[in-house]
């Protein structure tokens, strides 16, 4: 460690400009390093071994190979703790990425980047950590199940929030179940609860491969949402919710001035309302410890109500799909409307996890234990 702390001090002093442009979530990292000390700091090796090797390198394509490299390892790391049970948490790895994220922003580099190449830095982080360049399906599997989660959120209400469904990522990742005949594998990463990287297209950037030849079987959004589990029918295309993403940005949104999403610098393209195509009948059959509803209730600017059909929402203008009108909605209608675009066939929906109070590992075990179980009955229905 000696050598590392001389070359920290060296090659790596805080850059003034960018240690002032940390963001929210960034600044964040100091009250968790005060409260959650454990949580915070459990791959503190790992990023130190990220500065170290950080100032070696010598031009922009080695920086994004080193990125790409200590991403993907913070992920395996965390999932790895967490399947061999040493930690049921989806936060270390949340508070990994940030300080990946700081270091990046206070290293000082002996070469130059321009804006873009500074930008793809941290795009290249955040997929790298979250799974989304791990996803490795085998070819002796009989079915194979896509699925994903969320960050942690609301944070400044409880440092300590914990989020089971990327939980359920981090456990279920790669996990291979054989039963009746089938070999039924799970591939799994995460989502940021941030606006922005919605409107950049990161949900159409990760799906379009699968939608586009078709390589999975089932594909399932989860999100932490009400008391039981909700396979959500109808997500809609506005977004609602008066909330903030992590980054505290507002919308300006609510249920009097629901607003269409961005892709890219464009208005989000697509019907009002849309229908998932998940087995739903297999999946309500798993109904402990949890109940598991097909929820159906919408709003749009007339009512709110539950309609039997997407017949019934034609020409009505969206307020919150069955999903609510917050990420959690539009994550599952992005996907929806993506696969209708490709005109796939894969099934994709939805599914809310029975809500928690900051963190609450046993409860968490159990629900990630009850989606497991609706994913492989989703499965043998196909």
């Amino acid at each position: 460690m000696l050598k590392k702390s001389l070359l920290l001090f060296l090659v790596l002093n805080i850059h003034p400009i960018l240690a002032a442009n940390l963001n929210v979530e960034e600044k964040r990292i100091s009250k968790a390093e005060s409260e959650l000390k454990d949580i915070a700091s459990r791959y503190d090796d790992l990023i130190a071994d990220f500065e170290y090797d950080i100032g070696y390198i010598n031009n922009y394509d080695e920086y994004i190979n080193i990125i790409n490299q200590y991403g993907n390892k913070v992920w395996k790391a965390n999932v790895a703790d967490n399947q061999a049970k040493l930690a049921i948490d989806d936060r270390p790895l949340y508070w990994a990425r940030l300080k990946m994220s700081k270091v990046i922003k206070q290293s000082r580099l002996n070469f130059s980047l321009n804006s873009k190449q500074y930008q793809s830095l941290f795009a290249n982080l955040e997929r790298a950590s979250r799974g989304h360049n791990d996803v490795n399906f085998s070819v002796q599997v009989t079915k194979k199940i896509l699925i994903t989660g969320f960050d942690p959120f609301f944070l400044d209400r409880n440092i300590g929030q914990s989020n089971p469904s990327g939980l359920a990522a981090l456990m279920l990742d790669g996990k291979t179940i054989k039963v009746e005949g089938e070999s039924i594998q799970i591939e799994s990463a995460i989502f940021p609860v941030r606006f922005e990287d919605f409107d950049q297209g990161e949900v159409e950037h990760f799906l379009k491969p699968y939608f586009s030849d078709n390589s999975v079987d089932m594909i399932v959004t989860i999100s932490m949402g009400r008391e039981d589990f909700d396979l959500e029918r109808f997500p809609a295309l506005r977004r609602s919710a008066k909330a903030p993403g992590n980054l505290n940005v507002f919308t300006g949104a609510d249920k009097a001035n629901p607003l269409t999403p961005l892709i890219g610098s464009k208005p989000l393209k697509g019907p009002e309302f849309v229908e998932f195509s998940l087995p739903v009948d297999a999946m309500v059959t798993i109904q402990t410890p949890y109940k598991v509803n097909d929820r159906r209730t919408v709003t749009t600017t007339e009512k709110q109500f539950e309609p039997q059909s997407l017949t019934e929402l034609e020409g009505k203008t969206s307020v919150e799909g069955s999903g609510g009108g917050y990420l959690s909605n539009e994550i599952s209608y992005r996907s929806i409307n993506l696969r209708n675009k490709y005109k796939s066939n894969i099934p994709v929906g939805h599914l809310h996890t029975p809500r928690i109070k900051g963190y609450e590992p046993e409860l968490e075990k159990k629900i990630v234990q009850q989606i497991e179980k609706i994913l492989i009955a989703g499965a043998l229905s196909l």
